[in-house]
């Protein structure tokens, strides 16, 4: 995760976990729709994102991720029946997390993105770079 970030030049980098069944389709949608958003996330495909653990997203907050998107279901549509809501309580940890961490909460978001809102994950995706630029490099970054 090593890129250039000095000076009015920063890009962040963010990390962004897409649940397999809605957000990564919604991405997806985005993409072949040619909406238009920042190249600053990579997008890591999870099967659900109830599964992502709080230690990932610290772990890639700390290791030069200057943002962590967790992208799930909206409630009531996912496909493991409860995984967005577990995603929903592992979120509230994370925000405890960062706290401990000295990290800013907004570094950190959890959005529903349904495999039809590709208009909705371009946005969601341009508000968390805006917002990060706003806040700089993570502290923890070492470039």
């Amino acid at each position: 995760m090593e890129e250039k970030s000095s000076g009015a030049s920063f890009e962040p980098l963010i990390l962004t976990f897409c649940c397999y069944w809605c957000a990564y389709a919604g991405a997806d949608l985005a993409g072949t729709s040619r909406l238009q958003y920042p190249p600053n996330i990579r997008i890591i495909r999870v099967q659900c994102s109830g599964m992502v653990h709080p230690n990932l997203v610290i772990e890639a907050l700390t290791k030069g991720a200057d943002g962590v998107l967790m992208l799930g279901c909206h409630p009531g549509d996912c496909h493991y029946l409860e995984g967005n809501l577990r995603a929903k309580a592992r979120a509230d940890a994370i925000d405890l997390m960062l706290q401990d961490f000295g990290l800013e909460p907004e570094r950190f978001r959890l959005e529903w993105v349904s495999a039809a809102e590709g208009p909705r994950f371009a946005q969601v995706v341009t508000e968390m770079v805006e917002q990060i630029r706003k806040l700089g490099p993570s502290p923890y970054r070492t470039q």
